[in-house]
């Protein structure tokens, strides 16, 4: 083993464990982007592992650093495994971020990736000066547990919580070979850097991996968090975070990041995704659909017709042409809540929507919403036809504003109150706070009533 330090400034960091340091109370530290820690509930907690998803290979760094960062501002230690770099590769990368006694860099690549090649071991040889932090060659990376009992032996040395860095997941597997192995490793350190109360960064390459491996890395880990790239935007989103709302959970966040500097745009990420699930609930419950029927008619559990309208899963699109086919409107106006109709004068008798009137007896009464589904008007105009010979046992619609009735044709006697009160073609029926508790067709014909729902 061969080792570069600042041995001055590195025997500050070095210090036995307390012995009381298994059961510290956990608390919550910065994770160096303070819009993360917003996102997150107040940071890192001590004893997290979080594993970094990388979709492009070159989005989880900028995060690293910021740990780095904040780990040398609270003066505390943090371990950096390479398997994918050079230790001059490495410091060019952190750059200023060097000049840190409390950082040890674990060199898991000369050995390794590097093949023991004099061109990069002769960066020990070279040493002009004195290296800010220190760095540890490890000679036999392609063993676990050697690798294991490196960073083991170095933790102890040292006080208080300890920062890890694993860079990363996807280089060891392409030294060590094989997922089980991988997953091995994962398996073993997570629960135990849990229990000596560290906070470790895990790198993966997202599409480098099986979906076998990532399933099981996420039910270990305590945080997950996706980074993707789409169209040149870059997007963040928590897959797993224990002891925090799950509200949190696979909203997407657009971010950008300059030099080390990271900022989060959830508002602007989520707008579709909340546009989405409030159109639909708004036209379903203008169709006077429940959940449950419109998911038997999609197709699908009421449970996911919850979560769509809640804006925690999206549908299917399959599933998303389906609920526009019974709502009877465009796509495009889930997404966006634009109509078509919005300039429109005249609308003609095909466009009535029939809608259902929750809670009614089967065949006792019709209703048509007579302007398309969508359409964004402050009186909404419906045709209400009542069998003959029915009793409705309650008002058709729940409705907090004035509601407006004119009776084309057929009787009808309305139950206010105590009072019933019977009404004939041509009259108007006005509604306010108080609604009919019942309803009564005691003729031969339908009665057709034209109404209009005031918001």
């Amino acid at each position: 083993m061969v080792t570069l330090d600042n041995q001055t400034g590195y025997n500050e960091v070095l210090q036995p464990q307390k012995a009381n340091k298994m059961t510290a109370e956990k608390e919550s530290v910065t994770s160096g982007v303070s819009d993360l820690d917003q996102l997150l509930e107040g940071g890192i907690f001590i004893g997290d592992n979080v594993v970094w998803y990388d979709d492009a290979g070159i989005l989880a760094p900028v995060f690293c650093l910021n740990l780095i960062q904040a780990s040398r501002k609270e003066k505390k230690s943090l371990i950096y495994l390479s398997f994918d770099r050079s230790p001059k590769n490495l410091l060019e990368k952190i750059g200023h971020l060097a000049e840190n006694k409390y950082l040890t860099v674990l060199d898991c690549f000369t050995h390794g990736k590097g093949g023991s090649s004099e061109i990069f071991l002769d960066f020990y040889n070279r040493r002009e000066k004195e290296l800010p932090c220190r760095i540890i060659c490890i000679e036999e990376p392609e063993n676990p547990g050697h690798v294991a009992n490196a960073f083991y032996d170095l933790h102890k040395t040292m006080k208080q919580d300890v920062r890890f860095i694993f860079e990363s997941l996807t280089g060891m597997q392409e030294l060590w070979g094989a997922e089980d192995d991988i997953l091995k490793f994962y398996a073993q350190s997570c629960p135990r850097l849990y229990e000596l109360n560290t906070i470790a960064y895990w790198i993966v390459e997202k599409e480098a991996h099986s979906q076998r491996l990532k399933a099981h890395l996420n039910k270990i880990t305590q945080v997950a968090i996706d980074l993707s790239l789409k169209r040149g935007k870059t997007f963040l989103s928590v897959l797993k975070a224990e002891k925090r709302d799950i509200n949190i959970l696979n909203k997407q966040s657009l971010y950008w990041s300059k030099g080390i500097q990271v900022a989060l745009s959830p508002d602007k990420s989520s707008a579709g995704q909340v546009a989405l699930g409030k159109h639909i609930k708004e036209l379903r419950t203008q169709r006077g659909l429940s959940q449950t029927e419109l998911a038997k008619q999609v197709g699908v559990t009421p449970s996911t017709i919850s979560q769509v309208e809640s804006n925690h899963i999206y549908p299917s699109l399959p599933a998303l042409l389906k609920i526009s086919e019974i709502l009877s409107v465009n796509v495009s106006y889930f997404l966006t809540g634009d109509s078509d109709t919005d300039a429109k004068v005249i609308f003609p008798e095909s466009e009535a929507t029939a809608i259902t009137v929750q809670d009614m007896p089967k065949n006792s009464l019709s209703a048509k919403l007579l302007v398309p589904v969508g359409f964004d008007c402050k009186v909404a105009p419906y045709l209400i036809e009542i069998s003959p010979g029915t009793t409705l046992s309650h008002h058709f619609f729940m409705h907090k504003g004035e509601e407006i009735g004119y009776l084309l044709s057929g009787e009808l006697n309305a139950t206010i109150g105590i009072n019933e009160k019977p009404i004939q073609a041509g009259d108007i029926i006005y509604l306010t706070s108080e609604t009919p508790s019942k309803w009564e067709n005691k003729g031969k014909e339908p009665v057709r009533i034209l109404w209009f729902k005031v918001k």
